[in-house]
C-alpha cells in the first residue's frame, strides 16, 4: 500500500511491538513492569500521551494477543487512526472483525510525507531502496532498547542503514514515535 497525500508531518506517529496481553513479553523483553496488565495500562497512557484523537499511527506489527475481546479492549481506548502494518504474531490473532477496526491493514506500506519517502515493514531490511534514493526504513520486531542488553539479532543492528530505525516500544520509552521526532533522529546520524 503506498500513501501519498493528505498526510501531516506532526500528526503522524510510528510504533510497533506492543504485544498487548502478551503475558511473556515482560520477561522476555525485560520489561520494566509487575504485570502484563500493568504493561497494557500504561502503553495505553504513554500512546495516548502523545497522539491526539485527530492524529495517525502507523504501528509495525505485533499488536496484540489473544481473542476479538482483548483487541477490541485496546483499541477502544487508544486515541487517533490506527494503520496496521501486519506482524509476525498479528496473523495468528486478527481476524475480519478486528481488521475492519483499523484504517488500513497490510504487509508493507510506502509513505510520502512532506516529500520525505518511508517504507513501513515489521523486519528491517538491508534492501529497500534506503540511503542512496533517501528513503528511510522504520521496523520493529527486534526489540532493541538504550542499553541493548535483550535484542533478537543484537550483531545484525550493525549493518543497518542511518536511515532505518526502530520504532519499536522497547526502543523509545514505550511510547509512539512522531515524524517529527524520527527525523531528527536520522538526521543526526546522517554524514
Amino acid at each position: 500500500m503506498e500513501l501519498k497525500s493528505g498526510l501531516s508531518p506532526n500528526k503522524i506517529w510510528f510504533t510497533s511491538d506492543t504485544h498487548f496481553f502478551h503475558d511473556k513479553v515482560v520477561e522476555y523483553c525485560q520489561r520494566p513492569f509487575a504485570s502484563v496488565e500493568e504493561m497494557n495500562e500504561e502503553l495505553i497512557a504513554r500512546w495516548n500521551s502523545v497522539v491526539h484523537r485527530d492524529g495517525i499511527v502507523f504501528h509495525l506489527g505485533d499488536f496484540c494477543f489473544g481473542k476479538p475481546d482483548n483487541w477490541n479492549y485496546i483499541l477502544d481506548r487508544l486515541k487517533g487512526r490506527i494503520f496496521l502494518v501486519l506482524g509476525n504474531h498479528d496473523t495468528r490473532h486478527i481476524n475480519e472483525e478486528i481488521a475492519s477496526r483499523f484504517e488500513c491493514v497490510a504487509i508493507q506500506m510506502r509513505l510520502h510525507v512532506n516529500g520525505q519517502k518511508i517504507y513501513l515493514h515489521h523486519f528491517p531490511f538491508l534492501s529497500y531502496g534506503g540511503d542512496n534514493h533517501g528513503t528511510w526504513q522504520l521496523f520493529g520486531h527486534i526489540h532493541s532498547n538504550q542499553q541493548e542488553s535483550n535484542i533478537i539479532d543484537k550483531h545484525r543492528l550493525s549493518m543497518l542503514l542511518p536511515s532505518q530505525y526502530d520504532v519499536g516500544v522497547d526502543n523509545n520509552n514505550y511510547t509512539p514515535v512522531s515524524y517529527r521526532q524520527v527525523e531528527e533522529i536520522i538526521k543526526k546520524r546522517k554524514p
